[in-house]
């Protein structure tokens, strides 16, 4: 499929509205999410465009993802590497915190990082590493406790900013590197609900509840530290975005609406092929009734989609004379013609 040109690609200028049109054409929903993470990454690289020819220091904001799983935190973070054209990694919390070696597998990360970068320092010094389920290093109990708050301070020197001796010899400095971080943080809406006791602010009324239910819906810094998180790492992770469950509309939208959605990649397929697929409303509709009521958001979609169209997959190749596919529905056979 033909891709379509990001900010970076065309030299249209990086704005956070332009960065979110491109989300836009892949991510369905988390609209305040995307606002947040393209507002951090506008302010992040025009700050390196910007390094030295100003007398302000603009400091590094480090992004914390909060959400669900199956919400888009991951999908919206690789189409983000796209959009700004730069190398793009991620690691995994929990593989960390399993490892006798922390340092050495942070090291590995940044390793990576450099090879996508095709071994260019300088651009891979400003790439994006993405950790995900960091919420998996908070203490519950003595055992995880220490290997998750061991993993959290050896991720503190470098997400602030720290030069790294890597494997190959070379030096990598972080300071640049923007980290985002995610996870689903089970129990945390419980700790938020206890904490928020926003009720009065002296403005006008007409603002007074708009402003208070932004505030109470934040979540805070010591929300993180009575979940589990040490006080210093979450302050590495200043700007804090919230996915919100996918709803069955939007998990149909999922299936048919981005560039590159499920129903767009298997019709591609079959297309190379010389068949024609349709897939009637319907289909979709029952698919994502199933995917709801799994509860892991968009992460059961493609699995369904895949068992519904493997016997067209494996029929269409040796039957040349076969031109077009409908499904009709998703407990019925295919229909070919």
């Amino acid at each position: 499929m033909e891709m379509p040109s990001s900010p970076q690609t065309t030299g249209k200028k990086l704005t956070p509205s332009a960065i979110v049109k491109y989300f836009d054409q892949y991510v369905i929903g988390q609209e305040d999410a995307k606002r947040v993470l393209a507002v951090v990454v506008y302010s992040h690289y025009r700050k390196l465009g910007k390094a030295n020819q100003g007398t302000v220091e603009i400091a590094k904001s480090n992004v914390l993802l909060i959400g669900p799983t199956g919400t888009g935190k991951t999908l919206l973070c690789e189409t983000l590497s796209r959009a700004l054209g730069v190398p793009f990694v991620t690691a995994n919390a929990t593989s960390l915190a399993q490892s006798k070696y922390v340092n050495e597998e942070i090291e590995a990360v940044l390793l990576r990082l450099l090879e996508r970068a095709g071994g260019d320092l300088d651009k891979a010094q400003r790439g994006i590493v993405f950790i995900d389920e960091i919420d998996k290093l908070k203490a519950t109990d003595n055992q995880h406790a220490t290997s998750g708050e061991r993993v959290q301070h050896a991720l503190l020197k470098i997400m602030e900013g720290a030069p790294v001796r890597l494997g190959s010899g070379k030096n990598i400095d972080t300071t640049n590197i923007l980290f985002i971080c995610a996870g689903a943080f089970v129990g945390l809406d419980t700790i938020t609900a206890n904490t928020h006791a926003f009720g009065f602010i002296s403005i006008g009324e007409a603002d007074n509840q708009k402003v208070l239910d932004r505030l109470n819906s934040r979540v805070k810094p010591t929300d993180l530290f009575e979940f589990g998180l040490i006080p210093e790492f979450a302050g590495r992770l200043p700007v804090i975005a919230m996915f919100k469950d996918l709803s069955r509309d939007m998990l149909l939208k999922v299936m048919v609406e981005p560039r590159n959605s499920i129903y767009n990649q298997f019709r591609e397929i079959l297309k190379n092929e010389g068949v024609e697929l349709v897939i009637e409303k319907k289909v979709f509709e029952q698919i994502a009734d199933l995917a709801f009521e799994y509860k892991v958001g968009a992460r059961s979609l493609r699995g369904i989609f895949e068992e519904m169209i493997t016997p067209v997959l494996y029929v269409t190749p040796d039957q040349p004379e076969i031109r077009r596919v409908v499904i009709k529905s998703l407990f019925e056979d295919p229909c070919f013609s």
